[in-house]
């Protein structure tokens, strides 16, 4: 239940900066902020300062901002819709922008606390905290997915059948270890999580080309502290890189959707809704809190990303609107980008509906 909550705050948290992010350019541009609201209507108390309603709502699943003139036919000076279209551009990209702010704050956090999961050679020995061997790739139809390996296990150790088992901290020594043993059965102790697993699996005497022994893929990683003045640019590059990555993440799965090019070996992509969502965050939460925020960081990034897609009932979307009013010089009909919102807004919910009713409830339950 704690997980749970924890993860929800989190989650509130962001939508909530998010909405912050468009109500505070709203403000500096001079625009009516009409209501800030967390939660979804119906209303459960709200107080009106400086002419802005600040309510919670009952439905905590979001937040949102109400600006005055937003969707235009209001002329008023104060009006979202009577200021000139850079101003309307910062105000909905505001919201974007604060995803990626929260993203550098959390990974600057984590980078001066705890430091940044990084890779590193197995020849690294220098200022790295808990080095390990984790899997970031399985093959289907070899023996580590016939063995139920999955994606972010950590190899601790490794053992034959009446040995004692060796400790593992370096991706040479699995390989030395896998190579000496193929065809006869060795166990794995997995760390999964907070659970500690014996996973017996055969190495195979002839692979397929491009695979190991063991059909996986591994990779050194440790903690890498910095110094508290070095701590934000860490912070900043962590982000870029997160950013690229969940960009090259879904090029890939385009490319792959449309049959243009398969999936490297041992990747695959896990789609996730709310639930899922919920269920990842509770899991690094009990893994600890340094990777439950980076986790919240990467959230935050592919949030971010989302909403600048230019997708009506997204920011991206609004941004497409304001270019076209740029230029027919004169804004796209109310009605038509009321319905267009309204119709788009539909579809992302069917969308999330049928994700978790096919993804996340399955793997929960």
């Amino acid at each position: 239940m704690l997980t749970f909550i924890v993860a929800l705050i989190s989650v509130l948290g962001l939508l909530v900066l998010h909405e912050y992010g468009h109500f505070i350019i709203a403000k500096k541009c001079g625009v009516e902020v009409e209501e800030f609201g967390i939660g979804y209507p119906p209303r459960l108390f709200g107080r009106k300062i400086r002419g802005t309603i600040y309510s919670i709502n009952l439905i905590p699943f979001g937040a949102f901002v109400r600006i005055k003139g937003e969707i235009g036919g209001i002329e008023d000076y104060r009006s979202f819709s009577n200021k000139p279209i850079w101003q309307r551009a910062l105000i909905v990209l505001g919201g974007v922008a604060s995803f990626w702010i929260v993203s550098i704050v959390l990974l600057t956090i984590v980078s001066g606390v705890w430091g940044l999961p990084t890779a590193i050679s197995d020849n690294e020995t220098k200022n790295l905290v808990d080095p390990k061997v984790q899997i970031i790739g399985v093959t289907e139809d070899s023996p580590a997915g016939e063995a139920g390996l999955k994606i972010a296990d950590i190899i601790k150790g490794i053992k034959t059948e009446g040995s004692e088992l060796k400790a593992i901290g370096k991706v040479t020594e699995v390989q030395e270890f896998v190579a000496a043993n193929k065809g006869q059965e060795i166990i794995l102790n997995i760390k999964r999580g907070k659970d500690y697993l014996e996973i017996p699996i055969v190495p195979r005497v002839s692979p397929p080309n491009g695979e190991g022994p063991l059909g996986v893929a591994l990779v050194r990683i440790a903690l890498r502290p910095y110094a508290w003045y070095r701590a934000p640019i860490q912070g900043i590059n962590a982000t870029y890189i997160l950013t690229s990555n969940i960009l090259e993440g879904w090029i890939m799965g385009i490319k792959s959707a449309l049959g243009i090019e398969k999936l490297p070996s041992g990747i695959k992509f896990e789609m996730r809704g709310p639930l899922g969502i919920f269920d990842l965050l509770g899991e690094y939460f009990e893994i600890g809190f340094n990777y439950f925020l980076y986790l919240v960081a990467l959230i935050s990034v592919a949030l971010a990303l989302a909403n600048i897609l230019p997708i009506p009932a997204l920011d991206g979307g609004k941004l497409v609107f304001l270019a076209i009013e740029a230029v027919r010089k004169k804004p796209v009909s109310v009605k038509v980008e009321q319905n267009l919102t309204t119709f788009f807004f539909a579809i992302l919910i069917v969308l999330m509906l049928y994700i978790t009713i096919k993804f996340d409830i399955p793997r929960l339950f």
